[in-house]
């Protein structure tokens, strides 16, 4: 059984048991949609806690979650520095180049002549469109705008990228 990220539990908020998530997921409507079954994993246990999303809304930066069997702040406190998962049974497949994030996390990225940029170690969703955190061959950290102007060619099967090296864009 795989476990794939979606979100991470930074805090409480108010007293009714909500929880503040940082969404890591193209895909909030569904993942947090009323009903939705999650795994919180939370640090140092073994196995994850299985709940089913009660309700979900958006507030400033983040997700307000709340849990069936969670109504109190009491009851949520102990997710709190949680990672939030879902359970490969509920991923959907993607059309032609879309990918999940834990399909690029990992790619090594090359130029066109194929030079080693670095590995993939993070993406950031900045809002016009994400941004890969790329550590260099040379320990630098790069930010590749996932642009077509940039990204050629993505094979997540070979876990290979290849990028087009525009006027500044490592220095």
């Amino acid at each position: 059984m795989e476990w794939f990220n979606v979100g991470k539990i930074v805090n409480t908020h108010g007293i009714r048991g909500e929880v503040r998530v940082i969404s890591q997921t193209d895909f909030p409507e569904e993942r947090y949609e009323v009903g939705a079954e999650l795994g919180i994993f939370i640090p140092g246990e073994k196995k994850p806690t299985i709940v089913k999303v009660a309700s979900a809304r958006a507030h400033k930066n983040f997700i307000l979650l709340t849990f069936e069997g969670y109504p109190f702040i009491q009851d949520a406190e102990k997710f709190k520095g949680s990672e939030l998962k879902i359970h490969e049974k509920y991923l959907d497949d993607l059309g032609d180049d879309e990918f999940y994030y834990h399909e690029i996390v990992g790619c090594t990225v090359f130029d066109e002549e194929d030079n080693e940029i670095g590995e993939i170690t993070e993406i950031l969703q900045t809002g016009a469109n994400d941004v890969w955190t790329v550590k260099g061959v040379n320990g630098k950290m790069h930010y590749i705008p996932v642009i077509l102007d940039v990204v050629k060619e993505v094979d997540v099967d070979e876990k290979r990228i290849t990028i087009e090296l525009m006027d500044g864009l490592l220095s």
